[in-house]
């Protein structure tokens, strides 16, 4: 992912005081023309909102002077577009709360619309949602029957519960069945980048109601298109990963009659930044084909010496009355930036449709000790 300075740098606040200059010829713009030159410590969401404070000072009067500027800019230029769109419809989304007007609401979540072709409004939106939920979320759903492919995924996307950078609101975790009837209009959607963000908003929900994703999930399933199934998969990932065994069964991954051996482990003793080799076998005892979700689960020991378990894919099979599958896996124990293994007792199990097998133990040394 680029930097910064080359996603909103001065050649882009260059351009968004050229642009915004250009639809007001009475005046000379003071706030914009200079924030770039306070740019270089500051992150990306924070130049963000040093171009949308500068807007609002150069447009102090009221919501209709800054709306309507912005308007005549997006009509008369094809360069109005990009990284510049986002403190623009920060800008708007500010400005409309701060008037407190049903107008100004209306307006600006009108403009988040016209404008998130160019830049995604998902995250100016969040501002609207926590200032009146109910009036938000009635756009949204008029926005899941746009011709407009941005629009309706800023119906989705604008609504999730846990939408990346953005702020939160509050009542959308705390009702999550709010933004289900936005999903149901958009889960079967043409658009592949629409359905990316269904899906993610669907995972989103999973962090709080579980029991109203796997329903919302099997519902889907019952008139689908040919894409509902990927939607689902990618939308029950979380509770999949889980071992959730009702999401599971929804893509009927159930309990079945089986032999399983193992994991046993190559070593009882390896060196941090070593590997561990383990073995298993499952065999299908049952009179019936029995559709299987294979993970491992490495539990690692923390500092404090309790153990968290960590989920890992190994595959997905079919097996026929009778036959056995036969694995082997060599799990690393690499040192990463970002987490640290720690010295202790480990064990590696299987989980099966969502069922963990018995564990193998292991200790994991520092690498002097072996």
């Amino acid at each position: 992912m680029p930097f910064a300075d080359q996603l909103i740098g001065p050649d882009v606040a260059e351009q968004l005081s050229i642009q915004m200059q250009a639809v007001v010829s009475d005046r000379s713009l003071q706030h914009l023309p200079a924030v770039s030159t306070t740019f270089v410590p500051l992150s990306l969401r924070e130049r963000s909102d040093a171009l949308r404070d500068s807007l609002l000072a150069d447009f102090p009067d009221d919501y209709a002077q800054l709306a309507a500027a912005i308007r005549r800019a997006s009509e008369h230029s094809e360069t109005f577009t990009g990284w510049m769109i986002w403190p623009v419809t920060s800008a708007l989304a500010s400005r409309a709360v701060q008037e407190n007007t049903a107008e100004a609401f209306d307006d600006a979540m009108t403009m988040l619309a016209m404008l998130t072709p160019k830049l995604t409004a998902e995250f100016a939106i969040r501002l609207l949602l926590n200032h009146d939920l109910e009036r938000a979320l009635s756009f949204a759903h008029r926005w899941t029957q746009s011709p407009d492919e941005h629009v309706r995924r800023l119906a989705s996307e604008g609504t999730r519960p846990y939408l990346p950078w953005a702020v939160r609101v509050p009542q959308l975790t705390a009702t999550p069945a709010m933004t289900i009837p936005i999903l149901d209009a958009l889960y079967r959607d043409e658009s592949e980048y629409v359905r990316r963000s269904v899906a993610n908003h669907l995972n989103d929900l999973s962090r709080e109601s579980a029991s109203l994703v796997i329903h919302t999930a099997q519902r889907w399933l019952e008139n689908p298109s040919d894409t509902t199934l990927g939607v689902v998969k990618h939308g029950l990932r979380t509770l999949l990963k889980r071992g959730n065994p009702a999401a599971l069964a929804v893509l009927g991954f159930v309990p079945a009659t089986l032999d399983i051996t193992g994991p046993s482990v190559a070593r009882e003793q390896i060196a941090w930044s070593s590997s561990i080799e383990f073995v298993a076998s499952i065999k299908n005892t049952g009179r019936e084909s029995a559709q299987l979700a294979i993970d491992y689960i490495v539990n690692h020991q923390k500092a404090n010496g309790a153990t968290k378990p960590k989920v890992f894919k190994l595959t997905t099979r079919t097996l026929a009355p009778g036959e056995q599958l036969d694995i082997a896996r060599t799990h690393s124990f690499r040192p990463i930036t970002t987490r640290r293994y720690y010295p202790g007792a480990h064990s590696i199990a299987l989980q099966i449709n969502g069922v963990p097998t018995e564990a193998a133990g292991f200790d994991l040394l520092p690498a002097t000790e072996l």
